[in-house]
């Protein structure tokens, strides 16, 4: 497995001319099993960078763990074809954990797969405790300087981008993954390690905005998500309730805002 999340495997190329073999780069993209307590817990298709971020973010996004405290050890290891990262939590959320009885079974561009019941797929998403008014100029700076931070996206072509912008549009943090949910929490991981998001700071994925994405940002603290393709009803509907801005289309000079357009300033 690579460190920087891409391989190099031969193809033929075909085109009017005639065809050609070469050596092309793609994205590396490897089952990753999440383990708490010694117990496997969800298997996602991932690129293999940054994976304890990944681990600390899905842990917080998805409620396993409460605040970063109760994690007290990450571990990551090749296992055969894939990678095993192994969590150490707090005695009582593993109880909660197996209480739960979750199986998930994720694959690239899903996060809801193996969720058995509609209310663990429609969980409540907690109000974002201090929303803040975003400028549209933070917005597009932010977007416009996502392609430089996207290192693996420069190399393979098929990644996706989180980045944490503060309120006047600088980059913090960026991370990347085949899958987008799996960048954002890399991304939220990230930021938990750092100490945590600073007020006013919002979201920009390379991706469409839909319910998994607002309820990531929200558990994050973003005062809103900018997406630069288009979003879903139920992410709509996730934002306004959660206080999150939602901004989507953000790209050519335009944007549309889609929930609380009111704290979008100009």
């Amino acid at each position: 497995m690579s460190r920087d999340g891409s391989v190099r495997r031969p193809a033929r190329r075909l085109t009017a001319g005639g065809g050609e073999t070469l050596e092309e780069i793609v994205a590396e993209e490897v089952a990753v099993a999440l383990v708490y307590n010694g117990i496997s817990h969800a298997v996602m298709m991932a690129t293999p960078c940054d994976l304890e971020d990944f681990a600390r973010g899905f842990s917080l996004t998805e409620r396993i763990v409460e605040r970063p405290s109760e994690i007290y050890d990450i571990e990551v290891e090749p296992v055969g074809r894939g990678i095993e990262v192994r969590l150490e939590i707090a005695a009582q959320r593993m109880a909660g954990l197996q209480e739960r009885r979750r199986s998930l079974a994720g694959r690239t561009g899903c996060g809801l797969c193996g969720v058995d019941s509609l209310d663990a797929a429609l969980r409540a998403v907690p109000a974002v405790s201090d929303p803040r008014p975003v400028a549209r100029p933070s917005i597009e700076r932010a977007m416009a300087g996502l392609p430089d931070h996207q290192k693996i996206n420069r190399t393979n072509g098929a990644t996706h981008a989180a980045g944490w912008a503060s309120a006047d549009g600088m980059l913090v943090c960026v991370r990347e993954d085949v899958g987008r949910h799996n960048a954002l929490d890399k991304l939220a991981g990230a930021l938990a390690r750092s100490g945590g998001a600073g007020p006013g700071g919002f979201v920009v994925v390379t991706s469409r905005c839909s319910y998994e994405m607002v309820q990531k940002a929200a558990m994050i603290g973003a005062s809103a998500i900018a997406a630069v393709s288009a979003p879903t009803s139920l992410a709509i509907e996730t934002a306004e309730q959660a206080g999150v801005a939602l901004v989507a289309f953000v790209r050519d000079g335009r944007l549309t805002v889609y929930a609380h357009a009111d704290r979008i300033t100009t």
